[in-house]
């Protein structure tokens, strides 16, 4: 009997942006300085996105909306 491994699913660079609605060039920039934490795989030259830590990723980021209006008093 054989055991087989999943592995999970990987997005390249280009449907990581796309799927996070920002630039390659951003996740460029956010890879090369550091300055925003987003997991990535090198596979040969390649970058690879875990699906999950994208989620993730959004999941963390995620904000609340303030209620408007009123008095500020």
């Amino acid at each position: 009997m054989s055991d087989v491994i999943k592995l999970p699913k990987l997005k390249t660079r280009q449907e990581a942006a796309a799927y996070l609605g920002v630039s390659v060039f951003t996740l460029n920039a956010w890879a090369s300085t550091g300055r925003i934490k987003l997991p990535f795989y090198k596979v040969g030259r390649r970058t690879m996105y875990k699906e999950s830590d994208l989620l993730a990723f959004l999941e963390a980021n995620k904000q609340q909306t303030q209620p408007t209006g009123g008095d500020a008093a």
